[in-house]
């Protein structure tokens, strides 16, 4: 086998240890300190003292004390740019920086994205530094060795290997492309890099799966075709300016798609077409989106992070299906605004002129039911009251609280539109109708069986 050290003698240069200092508060203690895991501090615990005494007063005056965290990160140009995690410097008042050498210098932050995870820091030195570049992280096959530096548990400089155990993975972000891997990677590798066997970077460091906090040959590292985006904003803008389409959207179910005649279930489709880029190119709810910016659309993760990626302020091409033809659109894409909002509701208004049907029972929206729901008063349509827990609405996953506004593709506001719409489908020889649902004011397309009732 083949041994890994050129490639560490090669690289190593340009991998950095991190240490960061923070400002905490801290509650002011007037007795004893009892270490971490004394019966003694188990004891007070138990008695309703978080401090582990009676002494240790939280909600008392608080002194200032230092925090220190480390990381890992990597020189990216002879300047001293430098990458790393943004949870590794996140918060900190000071941040040191240690090369291989040995050698220690104060970093800045250029600018930090915290839905990949990433910063950029700045070092200033007399000469220049030695630096990596990074690699395409799509050419990366499952099975390719990998190599992994870092400071692990503060240990200082060390080198894993492994090999690349899956690609694209997604954890919890809406940009998420990671690298899976058995190299050992542990607290304090975060930001540090993973190199192919070329010394390019292919992804960093961020996060491991294990029950004990140690490394049981699960990691993940961000892919570097998406560092690389965010890493030349930071630098350019000291902030991520991603491509803003406008619309919301969800995959294709295979009952969906069947119901919109495709033979396949690639694309998005968008549930909702509020005032934005979309609108103004003339994207309607329904549509398909096949193509985007020249190639073909896969499923709704892979156009979020192409839409992103793309320019703020170009146009782009996009094919949307429409009533079974390819529509051609030209969108001048915005800047990505970001806006999450929950509501749980339940419906206590009478259920004046209510109907069961499809196992649920459905309603007129009214305008006093609509601000107990937290929507727009004017919004239209049959708001779903109580759902049969064996029925086919519960079935797919229509509850009490749920707007109605479309059946079919046809809006529906009264209960003899929504009677209409699935008899015409159930009259069409279909098994399904599809129906446009939104919750806490966000749509979402559902196909909702029409079996007739026995």
């Amino acid at each position: 086998m083949p041994s890994f050290a050129d490639l560490v003698e090669q690289v190593s240069s340009a991998v950095v240890n991190i240490t960061t200092t923070a400002t905490v508060a801290a509650p002011t203690r007037g007795g004893p300190n009892f270490p971490e895991g004394s019966p003694f501090g188990d004891l007070f615990r138990d008695f309703g003292f978080p401090d582990g005494g009676p002494f240790g007063n939280p909600r008392g005056p608080r002194a200032e004390q230092r925090s220190n965290a480390l990381g890992s990160g990597f020189v990216i140009s002879a300047e001293g740019l430098i990458v790393t995690n943004n949870h590794v410097i996140d918060g900190a008042d000071e941040i040191e920086v240690e090369f291989y050498s040995g050698k220690r210098l104060p970093a800045t932050v250029i600018g930090k994205d915290s839905n990949t995870d990433i910063a950029v820091l700045k070092v200033e030195s007399d000469e220049k530094l030695p630096f990596v570049q990074f690699g395409n992280s799509d050419q990366a096959r499952v099975g390719d060795w990998v190599l992994a530096l870092g400071n692990p548990l503060g240990q200082g400089f060390s080198a894993s290997t492994g090999i690349v155990s899956a690609r694209n993975r997604a954890l919890t972000g809406t940009y998420d492309d990671f690298i899976q891997t058995d190299a050992a990677i542990n607290r304090g590798n975060s930001g540090g890099p993973l190199f192919n066997m070329q010394g390019e970077v292919i992804g960093v460091n961020t996060a491991i799966l294990s029950p004990n906090g140690g490394s049981i040959g699960i990691g993940f590292s961000m892919a570097s075709n998406v560092v690389s985006k965010v890493v030349d904003q930071l630098q350019e803008f000291g902030e991520t300016r991603r491509g803003w389409l406008g619309v919301k959207i969800q995959d294709l179910s295979p009952d969906i798609a069947d119901l919109l005649g495709l033979t396949s279930t690639d694309g998005a489709m968008v549930t909702d077409v509020p005032a934005g880029p979309a609108l103004d190119a003339g994207m309607k709810a329904g549509d398909v989106i096949v193509s985007f910016d020249g190639g073909s659309v896969k499923d709704v993760r892979e156009l979020v992070r192409r839409v992103a990626d793309a320019p703020v302020g170009e146009e782009v091409a996009l094919v949307v299906l429409r009533d079974g033809e390819n529509v051609d659109l030209k969108v001048t894409l915005g800047r990505r605004e970001l806006a999450e909002g929950t509501a749980n509701a339940e419906v206590n208004s009478a259920t004046e002129s209510a109907t069961d049907m499809l196992g649920m029972t459905v309603a007129p929206l009214t305008p006093e039911i609509a601000a107990e729901l937290g929507v727009s008063r004017d919004m239209a349509g049959l708001v779903v009251q109580p759902v049969d827990p064996d029925g086919p609405a519960a079935d797919k996953g229509l509850a009490a609280g749920d707007v109605i506004t479309e059946a079919g593709q046809q809006p529906v506001t009264s209960l003899a539109e929504l009677q209409d719409q699935v008899q015409a489908a159930r009259d069409a020889g279909r098994k399904s109708i599809l129906v446009l649902v939104r919750r806490a004011g966000e749509p979402r397309f559902l196909a909702l069986p029409i079996a007739q009732d026995e």
